[in-house]
């Protein structure tokens, strides 16, 4: 699964976008660097009943932002994404 499917997947979990539940977790402290991922799992799970890799995926753009490595960009492998920039205010609203 792309890091781009993981979040499209969260938001049809939630109902809430990728950049919604980032702000939220901004305003809880979530972004952070003292606090731990396992922190943010676990809002994740007991607020959204997110699994762990789903959550994982939110960690990653809480904490660092909607930039990705490029080495799954055009590679042909199950975690490939188009670009290394994800989308985070929704499916409907992402350009083709």
């Amino acid at each position: 699964m792309s890091f781009q499917a993981y979040l499209d997947a969260i938001e049809e979990k939630t109902g809430k976008t990728p950049r919604v539940l980032v702000d939220e977790a901004k305003q809880r402290g979530y972004d952070k660097a003292d606090v731990k991922a396992g922190v943010i799992v676990d809002w994740l799970k007991n607020e959204y009943g997110l699994g762990r890799g789903h959550a994982m995926a939110l960690v990653h753009v809480i904490k660092k932002g909607p930039k990705i490595s490029t080495k799954h960009v055009g590679s042909d492998g199950s975690h490939r994404d188009a670009t290394d920039t994800l989308w985070l205010d929704g499916k409907a609203t992402r350009p083709a």
